[in-house]
């Protein structure tokens, strides 16, 4: 499941806005109040954040990250950030707090409640999830309502509610063709149905659009195999041991392909 990113501004404005308030002859700097240098200060240094944990320097992406929620602990924009940094470490507790914290303080924001929804079904607290995509789909200005309608039906395949799921992707690539998130989910929805030619197109379909997946690649697998193709399904195997050698699917393969 996919989560989205903050709505910041980008960093070369936000960077002359800082600029604006901190130089140049007093003269000339615009009058702003306290909390409008805060905001700005906070806007920044999450940017900053957002750019260092892009480019894999999380240490410099925390300090920038927490300098931001100094200037303003309301910030919404530093609290996802931030919680994906301490997701991608691993620090699930921080990482659902800084989550949390964001949907609390936009309790009606779509991005917001779909990052929550998707950290919550990865721990397996389905329900939770789904009530935060409930939230995301009913914003009316939420710019990418098919992202959280697969993230929700995914959610649900994982709760073992599969008609309910296979409605949902349906609905999302209906809204956008090229969601790989439903693509791939709706595979899993079929090859479960047994309907395995079907399921191979929609994994097809996911390849063609995304970057290789552990999940993706075991899911190719079974598929082949139970259409009877030994060797499309050994393809599969070697893909998965060779890229993702420590996954849970390439342990299950026990070096058998």
């Amino acid at each position: 499941m996919r989560r989205e990113w903050a709505s910041t501004v980008l960093l070369s404005i936000a960077l002359g806005a800082l600029a604006g308030c901190q130089s140049g002859p007093a003269h000339t700097v615009r009058k702003e109040d306290a909390a409008t240098q805060r905001d700005d200060a906070a806007r920044v240094h999450t940017e900053l954040g957002q750019k260092y944990l892009q480019q894999g320097k999380l240490e410099v992406a925390l300090e920038k990250l927490n300098k931001a929620l100094e200037f303003n602990p309301d910030y919404v924009d530093a609290h996802t950030v931030i919680a994906v940094l301490y997701e991608s470490i691993n620090d699930l507790p921080k990482a659902e707090e800084h989550y949390r914290r964001a949907a609390q303080l936009k309790p009606k924001g779509g991005a917001e409640s779909n990052n929550y929804g998707r950290f919550l079904c990865n721990q397996g607290r389905y329900a939770e999830g789904g009530e935060y995509f409930k939230r995301a789909l009913a914003d009316p200005f939420y710019q990418t309502p098919a992202l959280a309608m697969a993230n929700y039906g995914t959610c649900l395949l994982k709760d073992g509610k599969r008609e309910e799921a296979e409605k949902l992707l349906r609905q999302a690539l209906t809204l956008n063709e090229n969601d790989s998130e439903a693509l791939l989910s709706l595979g899993a929805v079929l090859y479960d149905k047994g309907e395995y030619f079907k399921a191979r197109a929609f994994v097809q379909r996911f390849e063609s659009l995304s970057h290789p997946r552990a999940d993706a690649l075991m899911l190719g697998r079974n598929i082949e195999l139970r259409l009877g193709n030994a060797s499309g399904a050994s393809e599969y195997s070697r893909k998965l041991l060779r890229a993702f050698p420590e996954s849970a699917e390439a342990r299950s393969l026990n070096g058998q392909g």
